[in-house]
This record gives structure tokens, sequence and C-alpha cells, in this order.
């Protein structure tokens, strides 16, 4: 497309989730990539006023780079489809869907995909339960939080209330995972295709808030270096989470890999990280794709309401 043909763009960023900051980074990226191009693009840090200022300033197309409530869970996609809007990224339900990891657990597990054993954390009287049924180490976290906020690990027996209170100042809904031993892997998905899969090494306790966006010392490996075949299960089960969720255009689904080469869907994220700490930039360029190609075909896949 020329840059004419796709009118005046906002690129939605900031928000009010307690992924804010790194909304804001993705939404700095992207407006200046679009804008680098030729595009009419204008960024909005986006607040209460959101439904007014769209409808007021004329825009054409939308392109969402919010994270966490209120951006990635369905609202201000149900927002765009009430405006009439195209839009980039999944639809009200998908986005729903990939934003509460409980809900998309089972329906992921309904499909057919390899989930980890999961006991919801209701009360304490849940810890004894999920001791049982998952042992120790597991992981302990709030359904609808993204970037590993509010995330625990469990090692023994008293790190249960400590982990779910922290997972509860996060959400009402809190469940504990089983640990997966292995490497941690993810998969951005491009128009229907998969990219590069990443393979991500921290010497830190898992792929956290810190790993992800802050620290220097979390190594990415793309090529992957896993086995070819298995690569291809990953790529498959990624395919088909994406799939089963009813995502669509664009997002990154991680995995876990066990030391038996078992691929364990996670989640599926509808709008990814877009910074300079990002995956999906990370695979786009390892498939030849430069950041402001990657915008303008994540642009080009906007859809009309659905």
């Amino acid at each position: 497309m020329k840059p004419a043909d796709y009118g005046k763009v906002a690129v939605l960023y900031g928000g009010l989730s307690s992924e804010r900051e790194v909304s804001l980074k993705s939404g700095a990226a992207v407006l200046a990539a679009l804008r680098g191009r030729g595009i009419d693009a204008h960024g909005i840090d986006v607040d209460r006023d959101l439904m007014a200022r769209l409808s007021r300033d004329g825009y054409d197309r939308v392109f969402i780079a919010l994270h966490g409530k209120y951006g990635e869970d369905g609202i201000v996609q149900g927002l765009m489809e009430w405006l009439g809007l195209r839009y980039t990224g999944s639809g009200v339900l998908a986005s729903a869907l990939g934003m509460d990891k409980l809900r998309s657990k089972f329906v992921m597990k309904a499909s057919g995909l390899p989930v980890a054993d999961h006991v919801v954390l209701r009360t304490p009287a849940d810890f004894a339960v999920a001791e049982a049924q998952l042992g120790f180490p597991a992981v302990v976290k709030p359904s609808r939080q993204g970037s590993s906020i509010g995330i625990g690990k469990v090692r023994q027996r008293s790190d249960w209330e400590p982990s779910w209170q922290e997972a509860s100042r996060h959400d009402a809904v809190v469940f504990a995972e089983a640990f997966i031993d292995g490497a941690e892997l993810t998969v951005a998905i491009l128009d229907g295709a998969a990219l590069p899969v990443i393979r991500l090494e921290t010497p830190r306790e898992f792929y956290d808030y810190e790993a992800k966006y802050l620290a220097d010392s979390t190594s990415y490996h793309c090529p992957s270096g896993i086995d070819r075949s298995v690569e291809l299960r990953v790529i498959d089960c990624a395919k088909r989470a994406f799939d089963a969720i009813g995502a669509h255009g664009w997002g990154r689904v991680d995995l876990m890999l066990d030391r038996n080469g078992n691929p364990y869907v996670l989640e599926v994220n509808t709008v990814p990280g877009m910074t300079d700490h990002s995956l999906v930039p990370m695979a786009a360029r390892a498939a030849g794709i430069d950041f402001p190609e990657l915008c303008c075909r994540i642009l080009d896949s906007a859809e009309a309401p659905r």
C-alpha cells in the first residue's frame, strides 16, 4: 500500500494498565516507524476520553500498541467495533481469551493442545491440593496479567502464601501451574505464518519482567538451536494455539519445551511488545523483515469491524 492509502492512523499506547511503561515504548517505536514511511500517524496516550478523541478527530485506521488491561483484553477492540474503525490485531473474543491465561488454557486443552497441569487457588485451603497435584517447583500466576507481572515460583511449602498474595494483588483469579523444566521458546505469528523460533535463556529464575525489559543478561537464540523436527512441532503447536482462540493478524505464542522435547503452550499474546527488547521484531529481523516493514504489515492486516 502507498502511505496515503492508510489514511489518518491513530497509534494507541500508554493506557491505564500496569504495563503502561512498556506500552509507551512500543507505541513510540511504532509511531516513529510509520511516520518514517510517510504515513499520517498520530500517537494517542490512551485515557478515558479515548472514545471522544477517536470520534472527533477523523481516523481511518487504528494501530493498537496497548498492553494489558483496557487495551489487550478486548475492551478497546470492542470500542473499535462500536466506532466502526479498522484496527490491528485480534477481535474482541480472541483478545479477551488471550489475556485470560486460565480460560485460554481451557480452550487449548479442549483443542488437543499440550498445556501444563494447573490448580485454581481460590483460598489458602487450595495450597495443599496444588502441592499434591503439581509438586515442587510450581508457578503461581494471576490469570489476567501480562509481562510476567505477579508471577512467582513456589519451591517449598512456605512459598505458597506469599506467591498467592502477590499474584492476587494483580488479579482476582489466581492459579498454580506445574513447572516445566526446560527451554523457553516463543513463536511470532504474522499474516498466518510463523516467524523464526526464538529460544530464551536468562540467569534469573525465569523469564520475568526484568529479564524481558531491563536486563542485559538475557540471551536470545534465533535460530533456536533446537532439533528441526522438534522445532516443527513447536511451530505447529503455536499456530494451532493462535487459531484455537481465534487470533488474527499478528501475535506471539509462548511455549516451554521439557527435557524430553515435548512442547507445552503457555499463552497467546495478541498485542506483543514492540520495544527494543521485544521478540516479534527480533523474529521478524531474522526473517528479513525490518521494523518499519513489520509495522506496515501489521497495519495492512487491520480489518474493518468483525
